[in-house]
């Protein structure tokens, strides 16, 4: 952002400086309050009495030593203002502590005392508790509150080590940022962080760091300066200055007691003080705790933790104005203004008597009551000079405490006194010298300085204004309108002389004051009037050099009209072709959406139709379902009656079977006996068989056996041949593959030897002596029949084999569907076979000697 702006000239900067003495115009008295201490115990007597606001009375006590002497017992005193054990911190801050934080921001210094004798509460009311805080942290909470949006980065603002501050660019307070950050990590990495890091632990432990903040409040501060807080902590300890900041390692080497100056300006400091700079009220009270762990407290008899020396916490205020655009803070060390609040604790006055101090204490508060005693002179003398006028010498310089704060009682800042007392009665002798030097006090009257404000030209809230430019142009950039970043503001100087002449009444002729003023104010306006000038030639001039540009500017508009005349009748028969061209195809687009319209209803038709055939041909699906359900039913009838019909005749054909067989039985059993009769010996019968059943062809069996046994009658088996009835050994011959049964009717053989081919008679003859032939077939219906031809085995004369076959046993197995009665045959077969799903039939033949030759 450019400005056509000049700096101003350096002679209207050197009003910045604060006018001593001959500017005072009025004086304030020194403002004294009083705050009584709540009563510790019980038992004590108060001596005191609160009459009003401002008014106490003291009642001097019997054990006193001022008793006998007084003539009236009761004493009154007056205050600015008197606060009752009942009063807050909050409330003796805002009456006390808070005008003096404004006069501040203002430009003005300020001085406030806590004093009392040892115990009445003096370092409670500066400091407090975490739940209620005293004055100290309630004034940086205030002072960071307003200066909270305004405050400068970190070392643009350099003390100069002789009580000013240098201004620093951006770039160089980055530099010293960074040193400092590389310096702390040197430190770190040389292990000689450990007694800082020790002191952070301490503060971290401490209860009093651990306090709300006070956001409340805020002073109203001027929004076109940047600001920056300094503060110092010291003690006065022995009429010596000692820094309760320096750093630890020079502290470790010896204590070494500071020198106090006067600056420039006769302003009195602390050289070579310690002062760090801070951004917020937390980071101020760490390093004000910091400080306190440092001064120096003992055990007296009148307080545990008694302070032997005064402390003054100092804060500085530096502010500087921003340049005409409201960016940069000005480059210019006369431009600064410093204030200051000394916030000061002071040692409570006590007798050797009370405390019992010795050696150590005794010297220390001997020194503390020397101290105050030269504060009490100095202002005797500064009321006996303002009330007697003379101009008597004030002895500043006999104690630290009144050389350091010279400057405040001669009209460089507003001075208030807070007096802490203890209104027991066993304390009256030191609070009644008490309430004397603060009623001295309150005669002294302090010059008020006018602060004079050096007007710089400059427009005022360009700050804001420069920040919402910021923000407009930094919207139109997001906006998409590139030229935004080539607008420029130029917030001006204030086209004005400045405010009226000055009083030019002269009331005496050795009065000066009334012409230098007058002189000072031609001398500002003189100058302004040639910085309004010179601002003024530089307008009119880029006034000029603009109207020339837009005149230039406006030709080439003119030249750029005619020729965007031309192209936008060009563009307008184009247009109305189009035009043309546009109406055709909306024709075109409306004939297509009608038919695409038409074949949607087609579709949703036809789709229609098809949800109304799936319905009924699912509503068909069902009934024929019904349908075939109804007709299992009727089949399932239907097959179990024909299915009981068939039991019915097949029990009757059985029945007719069953006689059949006993008639062949009966047959069977004549032909067996003929063939005992013929033959003359007793043939082996069935064993165990009761029922012996023939086929139809059972009679042609009969027949052949007989002929057999006929032809048998010449044998050629040798007779005497006789096999062991004990040693039976049985060849089972089984020709081909046989289908297993599974039932219980299989041939029993013991000692068998099974073949599948006879090719030697060795194989029969080789210890054998019975034959059996397995055979299976099927019958005439269709059912599987097993036959087992059994025979002896008898050697031949030749050396052959002859098998003569005396035994036939024929099994069938017949399907369990085939048979399903439940007459007496049934529970027959039950019996024999051991299912009545099986039946077997065995028909046994017996041949006269069958001859076999294998």
């Amino acid at each position: 952002m450019k400005s056509i702006r000049v700096k101003p000239a350096g002679s209207a900067r050197k009003a910045i400086s604060r006018p001593k003495g001959n500017n005072m115009i009025s004086k304030d008295p020194v403002q004294v309050y009083c705050r009584l201490r709540p009563m510790q115990h019980p038992t004590d007597v108060s001596c005191m009495k609160v009459i009003s606001n401002t008014t106490l009375a003291i009642t001097p006590p019997e054990s006193s030593m001022n008793f006998r002497n007084s003539s009236n017992k009761e004493i009154q005193t007056t205050f600015s203002r008197i606060f009752t054990s009942n009063a807050t911190q909050k409330d003796i801050f805002n009456i006390v502590a808070l005008p003096l934080v404004e006069n501040v921001i203002r430009g003005r210094n300020g001085l406030l005392f806590t004093y009392g004798v040892t115990g009445s509460g003096k370092t409670y009311t500066m400091t407090g508790e975490p739940q209620d805080v005293g004055i100290m942290p309630r004034c940086l909470d205030v002072i960071f509150n307003s200066i909270a949006n305004y405050q400068t980065k970190k070392y643009i603002f350099k003390p100069d080590k002789l009580n000013g501050f240098d201004v620093q660019s951006d770039a160089d307070a980055m530099l010293d940022r960074q040193n400092e950050l590389h310096a702390g990590l040197m430190s770190q990495r040389n292990g000689k962080s450990g007694r800082i890091r020790k002191a952070d632990s301490d503060t971290d432990s401490n209860p009093m760091m651990v306090r709300e903040l006070d956001e409340s409040q805020v002073v109203i501060v001027d929004q076109d300066n940047a600001y920056a807080i300094f503060v110092t902590y010291v003690e006065i300890y022995n009429n010596s200055v000692y820094d309760l900041l320096e750093d630890d390692e020079i502290r470790a080497k010896t204590l070494q007691s500071k020198i106090v100056r006067e600056d420039g300006s006769k302003n009195m400091y602390v050289h070579a003080v310690t002062e760090i700079e801070v951004k917020n009220s937390e980071e101020a009270f760490e390093v004000f705790q910091r400080g306190q762990r440092r001064r120096r407290v003992a055990h007296t008899a009148l307080n545990a933790e008694s302070s032997r020396s005064h402390s003054v916490f100092t804060i500085r205020l530096v502010q500087a104005p921003l340049d005409c655009e409201g960016e940069q803070i000005i480059q210019d060390k006369r431009v600064v203004c410093i204030t200051q609040l000394s916030l000061v604790d002071l040692a409570g006055s006590e007798r050797t008597n009370r405390t019992k101090n010795t050696g150590q204490r005794l010297r220390e508060a001997g020194n503390i009551n020397n101290s105050l005693m030269t504060l009490r002179s100095c202002l005797e003398i500064l009321r006996e000079n303002q009330i007697q006028g003379t101009n008597k010498i004030v002895p500043y310089r006999d104690s630290k405490l009144t050389h350091l704060f010279k400057n405040y009682f001669d009209g460089e800042g507003q001075v208030r006194m807070i007096v802490c007392v203890n209104p027991r009665a066993h304390d009256f002798d030191e609070t009644i010298q008490v309430m004397k030097f603060a009623e001295m006090t309150q005669e002294v009257q302090v010059a008020r300085s006018t602060v004079p404000k050096l007007d710089l030209g400059f427009t005022p809230g360009r700050r804001q204004a420069n920040k919402l430019f910021k923000e407009a142009r930094n919207k139109l950039e997001r906006e998409g309108r590139p030229e935004a970043a080539d607008l420029e503001i130029d917030i001006g100087l204030v086209y004005s002389l400045g405010g009226p002449f000055p009083e030019l009444e002269l009331n005496s002729p050795c009065n000066d004051q009334i012409i230098t003023n007058l002189m000072h104010f031609l001398e500002q306006r003189i100058n302004k009037r040639n910085i309004l000038r010179t601002d003024l030639q530089q307008k009119q001039n880029d006034l000029r050099k603009m109207l020339m540009a837009m005149e230039q500017e406006h030709m080439n508009l003119k030249i750029e009209n005619a020729s965007l005349r031309a192209t936008n009748s060009q563009q307008k028969k184009k247009v109305s072709a189009l035009e043309g061209h546009l109406c055709k195809t909306e024709e075109q687009i409306d004939s297509l959406l009608r038919k695409l319209n038409h074949a949607n209803d087609t579709i949703r038709s036809l789709q229609q139709e098809l949800k109304d055939r799936d319905m009924a041909l699912n509503q068909r699906l069902i009934d024929k379902q019904r349908v075939k359900q109804k007709y299992n039913t009727k089949i399932q009838v239907e097959t179990d009656k024909m299915n009981r019909e068939l039991e019915i005749k097949l029990r009757q054909q059985r029945q007719q079977l069953q006689n059949q067989m006993k008639e062949k039985e009966d047959k069977l059993r004549l032909v067996k006996q003929i063939l005992v009769d013929d033959n003359g010996i007793n043939s082996t019968p069935v064993a165990s068989k009761d029922r012996v059943l023939t086929t139809p062809n059972s009679e042609a069996t009969t027949k052949t056996t007989e002929g057999r046994s006929r032809r048998d009658k010449m044998t050629v088996s040798n007779q005497r041949y006789r096999r062991s009835q004990s040693a039976d050994r049985w060849v089972d011959h089984r020709p081909g593959k046989l289908v297993p049964l599974g039932t219980v009717f299989q041939p029993l053989l013991h000692r068998r030897r099974s073949i599948t081919r006879l090719t030697d008679p060795k194989e029969i003859t080789d210890g054998a002596s019975r034959y059996c032939l397995v055979a299976q077939e099927h019958d005439t219906d269709g059912e599987l029949e097993t036959k087992l031809y059994k025979g002896d085995i008898l050697p031949t004369s030749g050396g052959g084999a002859q098998v003569v076959f005396n035994d036939m046993e024929c099994l069938k197995q017949l399907s369990p569907k085939a048979r399903k009665r439940t007459g007496p045959s049934d529970i027959d077969n039950i019996n024999e076979i051991g299912t009545p799903n099986h039946s077997s039939t065995l028909v046994e033949s017996h041949s006269k000697r069958p001859r076999v030759v294998n």
